[in-house]
């Protein structure tokens, strides 16, 4: 299977149509060639840059805006299933949402989702937007993928959450700090280990709201090997992986059978039973 990650540059002084037009282009680009991409994905909030809180009210839009029209007609016209990253989505009753949508090589929606955790620690995306609910996972012909994004990353419950779902490929889409860069390799390395699942990490380059953007986008196969890495520019990195591999590892190195914790077992106990308690 072939993947291409497109690491965009967000400069605050180019318009956002037209980078919507760019980024559509180098997606249509992904289609043609020798090699022509399978799956695409774009990075996290990439419309408007993830730390630029302060727009997020100004640029955000309905579900089907913009970003969702231009994408869903890039990957159609590509043939590709797009991963199109993310944007500011303002619901119906106001609420902004950091939002993902992946098309199918028709160029239908075929999911929805909306970032669980929120960064900020009490200020900006924690703050300003609602919080997603649902793990979403999409199942494609040769691999099924399971989605999160940026922040989501810190927390591997999701994730475990996700393989419980049938992922095999897990994609996220970031907006990931550069001064927190090792934090990013590190934990993208972890995710695929424990998971035994490919790992398709897609940042953002650039500056967002003088915020350097580590960039770095990484692929990593179930027994966290990096199987390629972008720098800290404006990349297109392209990647072939066999989704064949997962299930491979899983059942030569069996250790998500051996879960203890956070599964259904028979026989468990409450811990008031358990300490005698009544």
């Amino acid at each position: 299977m072939r993947a291409s990650l497109i690491q965009i540059a967000v400069n605050p002084d180019e318009p956002v149509n037209h980078r919507r037009a760019r980024v559509a282009s180098l997606v249509v680009g992904e289609a043609s060639g020798t090699n022509p991409a399978d799956l695409v994905v774009l990075p996290e909030l990439w419309p408007v840059g993830a730390f630029a809180f302060t727009r997020f009210a100004d640029e955000a839009e309905p579900l089907e805006g913009p970003t969702h029209e231009v994408m869903s007609r890039a990957a159609a016209e590509a043939g590709v299933w797009l991963h199109a990253g993310s944007f500011v989505e303002r619901a119906e009753d106001g609420t902004l949402y950091n939002t993902s949508l992946v098309f199918d090589p028709r160029g239908e929606r075929v999911a929805t989702y909306r970032k669980i955790h929120r960064f900020g620690f009490d200020q900006g995306e924690a703050v300003l937007m609602g919080a997603g609910e649902d793990l979403v996972t999409v199942p494609l012909p040769d691999t099924t993928l399971g989605l999160a994004t940026c922040y989501d990353l810190r927390f591997p419950e999701l994730f475990r959450g996700l393989v419980d779902a049938g992922a095999q490929t897990l994609v996220i889409p970031a907006g990931w700090p550069a001064r927190r860069r090792a934090h990013w390799t590190l934990l993208a390395q972890a995710r695929a280990v424990e998971n035994q699942a490919y790992v398709l990490a897609v940042g953002t380059a650039g500056t967002h709201a003088d915020v350097p953007q580590a960039g770095h986008t990484l692929a990593v196969d179930p027994w966290g090997e990096i199987l390629g890495e972008a720098g800290a520019d404006e990349e297109i990195l392209r990647i072939e992986f066999d989704p064949a591999k997962v299930d491979k590892t899983r059942d030569q190195f069996p250790a998500l059978k051996d879960r203890r914790l956070g599964v259904e077992r028979p026989g468990v106990k409450s811990a008031e039973t358990t300490n005698g308690a009544g």
